[in-house]
C-alpha cells in the first residue's frame, strides 16, 4: 500500500511563492504519470499538472501555466509542485496523486493566499 505525504504548504502574500512536496512510501511511482491536485472550500478536486515518467514531459491547467512548475524525483520517490505568482484564488488543500488517480489520498497540504 502507497503512502503519499504532502508538505510544504502555508499562509504566503499575492505574489509569493511555496513549493511543496509529495512523498511517497510502500511502493515506487516510478512507473506513473504523477499530478497534483488541489481543493477549495466548496469546489470539486481540481486536476492542476502533471508530469509524466518517460521523458518527464510536464502538462497544467491553464490557470497555472507559466507561474507552477512540476518536477519528480524518482529516486527519492518524491514530487514537487513550485508555485509562483500565488494568487488568492490558488487558495487550496493540495495533494498528489497518479494521474488519473490511483491510491489513496493523502492528508494534503493547505495553502492559503491572502491578497
Amino acid at each position: 500500500q502507497v503512502q503519499l505525504v504532502e508538505s510544504g504548504g502555508g499562509l504566503v502574500q499575492a505574489g509569493g511563492s511555496l513549493r511543496l512536496s509529495c512523498a511517497a512510501s510502500g511502493r515506487t511511482l516510478s512507473p506513473a504519470t504523477l499530478a497534483w491536485f488541489r481543493q477549495a472550500p466548496g469546489k470539486e478536486r481540481e486536476f492542476v499538472g502533471a508530469v509524466t515518467r518517460i521523458g518527464g514531459n510536464t502538462f497544467y491547467t491553464d490557470s497555472v501555466k507559466g507561474r507552477f512548475t512540476i518536477s519528480r524525483d524518482n529516486a527519492e520517490n518524491t514530487l514537487y509542485l513550485q508555485m509562483n505568482d500565488l494568487k488568492p484564488e490558488d487558495t487550496a488543500v493540495y495533494d498528489c496523486n497518479t494521474h488519473p488517480p490511483s491510491l489513496q489520498w493523502g492528508q494534503g497540504t493547505q495553502v492559503t493566499v491572502s491578497s
